[in-house]
C-alpha cells in the first residue's frame, strides 16, 4: 500500500514524496482513512511508528478548504511538552508546504504577547501544550467553539505529567460536534476510562502490543559491582563505565537518558572534562530558547551526546539515532519503552544499554516483565570492577565565599577554609570554656558551704565576703536566682517582660 491509496490530494502527496515517505506505516494506514471520513480515533502504537504523521496528514486534507477566524482556531493539537509541541508545529511545515494553512504554537517559555498577536489573524491549527493554553483562555484571547479536530496525542504522558484535569477542562469549552483522535504509546485502564468520556464510537487501533519496544533495538544491561553502598563512589563507578560504553560503540550520536536534573548536569560536566566537545545537556529547567536551540543542534548533527531527563523520552523524532544509553534505570517500566523508543525508528537498527547498580534490581525485574522477555547482559559487566574514576568527575559546587560569607551567625565562617575554620572553632571553645569555668566554680560553693562541716570556721567581720570575679555571658537567671532571702521577689532584680514597671501581684509570687 502506497500513501496515494489513502484518499489523499496530489498536493500532499507531493509533500509527501519531497519528505522522502512513499510508504505509510501501518497505523497510518489504518488511521487516514479513518480520520477522512470523521470517525474518532483510539490509536495504541509503540513509539517510532509514526503516530504523529497518522493525525497530521489527514487534518491538512479536511483543512484545506475554510478559513479561519480571529481568536478562533479550526482545530487543537494538546501535547505533554514543549519539544513535542515544537515537533508537530514542524510536521505541519514539512507536509503542508503546498497548502496555504496557518498554525501556532502556544507553549510555556515564550513571549505570550508575540503567540497572542499570532491568534488574533486566525489560525487553522493551533498546537499547545495545557498549561499555556488554559492561561491564554481565561486571559481572554482564546475561542474555543469553532474547533472542529480535536487531537490528544501521547495520553499516557499527560496522565503521568498530571494534565488530565487541565485536558479536561478544556474538552468542556470545545462543540459537541467533533473529531476526536486520542493516540498513546500505552494503554493503563485511565485512558481507556479518559477514552470512554471524550470520544464517541471510535474506530480502535493497536498496531503492536502496547509497551513493547521495536524488534530493531539491541537491549543490553550493565551491572555495577564492587562499588559499596556509598553513592558517591556508584556514581563515580558509573560515569566511568559509560565513558567506556561511547568509546567502545563509537555511536553516531546518543541520548544518555538520567532520572533526575541535576544528574544530567554532572555526566554532563563528566563527558565535557574528558574531552567529548560534541556533549550537550537538555533538562526541563532550562530556558525554553535554549533547550530549542540544543535540540536543532542535536539533529543536525553539531551535538552528538545528548545528556537529558526524560523530557526528551517521548515523541521525538531524531533521525536515524544509532545509540541510547540509559545512565540510571528509570523507576517507571513505560518509561524504559519511551526512552529506547528514540532509536531504532522506521526500521532501523539501534541498540540500547542500561546501566544498573544492584538496588535498581527491582527496576529492572518491572521492566523484564513489561516486556515479556529478559534483557541481555552485556560483557561490559565483567570490567565493572576494574579501574578507578578521577577527581575530574567530582561534580562542581557551587563555590561560597568572599564577601557572601561575611553575614551574621554561622555565615562567617561560609567562605573559610578547612584550615582555618577549624583553628577559629577551637578558639571560640577555649574562650568559652575560660569563661565558664569560674562560674562554674562559683555555682558549686553553695553547695559546698551547705554540706555539714565538723568545725566551723572563724569569719572575719572586717572582711567582705568573695564574691565571683566573673560570670558566664548570657547566664540565665531562673527565677530562685531573682529572690530575696526572705524568698520574695525585689523592685530591683531584673524583670523580664515589655515593662520595667513591675505589677503589684508579681512582688508576692
Amino acid at each position: 500500500m502506497s500513501f496515494s491509496d489513502l484518499g489523499l490530494s496530489d498536493e500532499l502527496l507531493k509533500a509527501i514524496s519531497d519528505a522522502g515517505y512513499t510508504d505509510p506505516t501501518p497505523i497510518q494506514a489504518q488511521a487516514i482513512p479513518q480520520v477522512l471520513m470523521g470517525r474518532d480515533i483510539l490509536g495504541c502504537a509503540q513509539t517510532g511508528t509514526g503516530k504523529t504523521a497518522s493525525f497530521t496528514l489527514p487534518m491538512i486534507e479536511i483543512l484545506a478548504s475554510g478559513r479561519a477566524k480571529a481568536r478562533m482556531p479550526r482545530s487543537l493539537i494538546l501535547e505533554p511538552t514543549r519539544e513535542l509541541a515544537a515537533q508537530v508545529a514542524d510536521n505541519f511545515e514539512i507536509y503542508g508546504k503546498y497548502h496555504k494553512l496557518n498554525h501556532a504554537l502556544l507553549i510555556g517559555g515564550e513571549n505570550m504577547s508575540e503567540q497572542i498577536k499570532r491568534l488574533e489573524k486566525g489560525v487553522d491549527v493551533l498546537i499547545a501544550t495545557p498549561g499555556r493554553l488554559m492561561d491564554v483562555f481565561d486571559r481572554g484571547h482564546l475561542l474555543l467553539r469553532d474547533v472542529k479536530v480535536l487531537v490528544i496525542d501521547e495520553a499516557d504522558r499527560m496522565l503521568d505529567m498530571g494534565f488530565i484535569p487541565d485536558v479536561e477542562k478544556i474538552v468542556s469549552k470545545l462543540p459537541q460536534m467533533r473529531t476526536t483522535l486520542l493516540f498513546s504509546a500505552t494503554m493503563p485502564p485511565e485512558i481507556k476510562r479518559l477514552a470512554d468520556r471524550f470520544l464517541m464510537n471510535p474506530k480502535e487501533i493497536t498496531v503492536s502490543k502496547p509497551a513493547t519496544a521495536a524488534e530493531t533495538i539491541k537491549q543490553f544491561l550493565v551491572m555495577v559491582t564492587g562499588a559499596g553502598r556509598d553513592q558517591t563512589s556508584i556514581a563515580k563507578r558509573k560515569r566511568e563505565i559509560l565513558r567506556k560504553l561511547i568509546e567502545r560503540e563509537q555511536p553516531k550520536n546518543a541520548i544518555i537518558f538520567c532520572n533526575r536534573k541535576r544528574d544530567v548536569d554532572v555526566v554532563y560536566r563528566s563527558l565535557e572534562r574528558h574531552g567529548y566537545s560534541t556533549a550537550a545537556r537538555l533538562h526541563g529547567d532550562m530556558v525554553q530558547s535554549v533547550r530549542m536551540e540544543t535540540l536543532s543542534k542535536f539533529k543536525s548533527g553539531d551535538v552528538t551526546l545528548l545528556v537529558c531527563s526524560d523530557v526528551a523520552a517521548r515523541g521525538l523524532d531524531i533521525p536515524a539515532m544509532s545509540h541510547v544509553f540509559n545512565f540510571d534505570v528509570p523507576t517507571h517500566a513505560d518509561d524504559y519503552v519511551h526512552r529506547i523508543g528514540r532509536t531504532g525508528r522506521a526500521g532501523r537498527e539501534g541498540v540500547a544499554i542500561s546501566i544498573a547498580v544492584p538496588s535498581d534490581g527491582k527496576y529492572v525485574d518491572a521492566i523484564e516483565k513489561l516486556m515479556g522477555r529478559p534483557i541481555e547482559r552485556d560483557e561490559m559487566s565483567s570490567a565493572a570492577g576494574s579501574g578507578s574514576d578521577t577527581d575530574a568527575d567530582a561534580p562542581v559546587k557551587e563555590e561560597r565565599g568572599g564577601d557572601r560569607g561575611r553575614g551574621r551567625g554561622r555565615g562567617r565562617d561560609r567562605g573559610r577554609g578547612k584550615s582555618e575554620a577549624k583553628p577559629a572553632a577551637a578558639e571560640s571553645e577555649a574562650k568559652t570554656e575560660a569563661k565558664t569555668e569560674p562560674a562554674s566554680e562559683a555555682a558549686a560553693a553553695p553547695a559546698e558551704s551547705a554540706a555539714p562541716a565538723p568545725e566551723p570556721a572563724k569569719a572575719d567581720n572586717n572582711k567582705p565576703a568573695e564574691k565571683p570575679t566573673a560570670k558566664p555571658e548570657r547566664a540565665r537567671r531562673g527565677r530562685q536566682d531573682l529572690r530575696n532571702d526572705a524568698g520574695t521577689m525585689d523592685d530591683k532584680d531584673v524583670v523580664f517582660g515589655q515593662s520595667d514597671q513591675v505589677p503589684a501581684f508579681l512582688k508576692n509570687f
